[in-house]
Order: structure tokens, then sequence, then C-alpha cells
């Protein structure tokens, strides 16, 4: 009989704490890393946005966008799926709510003039 300690499981890969954390900033290194490119002003070329959005976006002043992370997937061939896993975003769908399809209710439009 032998005093094996159990070996810890390491949990899967979409479990990792690291990866329940919003952090663009992995997202960013790993598109430059993926991409061969030497820093956020390249990546910035690649993506076709200005500089300061990169760096709004490594500073939490700015949200991965919608559009933006199209073009990450258009220009990585990485799966939008990755892409999200890799900044944190774990949730299996996107819901947008309801409020922001609801039109502005203008104020004395339909009244008629005088």
């Amino acid at each position: 009989m032998t005093n094996k300690q159990p070996v810890p499981e390491t949990p899967p890969e979409e479990d990792r704490l690291e990866d329940r954390v919003y952090d663009p900033n992995r997202l960013l290194d790993t598109l430059i890393q993926h991409l061969n490119l030497k820093n956020d002003a390249a990546l910035s070329r690649a993506l076709e946005v200005a500089p300061p959005v990169i760096s709004k976006i490594r500073h939490h002043r700015l949200p991965v966008g919608a559009s933006l992370l199209i073009r990450m997937h258009e220009v990585s061939e990485l799966s939008i799926k990755e892409l999200r896993r890799l900044m944190g975003d774990r949730r299996a769908k996107f819901r947008i709510s309801d409020k922001q399809f609801k039109p502005k209710p203008s104020a004395g439009k339909d009244s008629p003039k005088s």
C-alpha cells in the first residue's frame, strides 16, 4: 500500500477562475500573439480602428462592442465564443433589453398644429 496523494483534478478549460473575470487585456494580448503583431498600434491597424480605441479598452473605459468583436473574429478567425471566453464573458446567450427597442415617446408630435 502506497501513501500516494490523490492528484487534484484540474477544472475544465471553461470553468477556470481566470476565464470568469472580465479582462479585455487577455483578449487583446491573445490577439496580438495570434496575429504575430508587435504592439497595440499594430493591432489597431489590423482591426482598422483608431489606436485610442485599444487603449480605452485596455483601461476599461470602453467595452468591447459587438462590431469590434465581429472584426476580431474576421481578422483572427477565432470563434466569437472563444473571443468572448478570452475576455471573460461566459454568458450562454446575449440578451438585449426590451427597453432598447421601444420608441421614445414624442411630446406633442401627433397633435394638430393651429
